[in-house]
């Protein structure tokens, strides 16, 4: 029992690091401005509900996708560390690869939901949880990590409000260290399974 609850600490660390929805944080609160309470508790919804959806089907059928495409989990391992790497840098940097800053309000749970919550760096995620704990120990992690991150998007413009600006943007540089720690550690793990 101990094992279990250990292995799902860690695994909600790991996943909530990479989800990262105190990133979103800013985000989140520019695109639901002058919206009412209820429509942003419901971009909430639909941010967590996009992201849950696609980190569960990843989850259940991982192999079976890995089969089709002939992909070997330690090739997977190297190739999702380093864009979990160059996530973390992108984090911890400050920089703007690739993301999606949609304008439209009306799709701000959607664009939070994917890329920026379940981006690349959040299906790695799963999928290396799921080769070393099984299915229960991730599914875990995905629910704690999601209701927390509902939390914090539901929130948002209170927290952003309290914290301020400036700390949060601290915390996601930090956050974006930890992501790109994590990254060398399945990279290396990644480079032993290929040998």
């Amino acid at each position: 029992m101990a094992d279990m609850l250990s292995s799902v600490i860690y695994a909600f660390s790991a996943l909530f690091v990479i989800l990262d929805p105190i990133l979103s944080v800013p985000i989140f609160t520019s695109m639901t401005k002058g919206q009412s309470s209820s429509e942003i508790n419901k971009q909430a919804l639909i941010a967590v509900a996009v992201a849950g959806f696609l980190l569960y089907i990843f989850l259940f059928f991982n192999f079976f996708i890995f089969n089709i495409l002939g992909i070997t989990m330690p090739s997977f391992q190297v190739a999702g560390g380093i864009l979990l790497f160059i996530l973390g840098m992108q984090m911890a940097l400050g920089l703007d690869i690739g993301r999606s800053r949609g304008p439209s309000q009306s799709v701000a749970g959607v664009v939070i939901g994917t890329p920026l919550l379940c981006g690349p760096g959040a299906i790695t995620t799963v999928i290396l949880l799921s080769e070393e704990y099984g299915i229960l120990v991730p599914a875990i992690a995905i629910t704690l990590s999601l209701v927390a991150t509902w939390v914090i998007l539901r929130f948002s413009s209170h927290l952003q409000r309290i914290v301020g600006e400036t700390v949060i943007d601290i915390m996601a540089k930090v956050l974006g260290m930890l992501v790109a720690a994590i990254a060398v550690k399945i990279i290396a793990d990644g480079i032993i399974g290929l040998l």
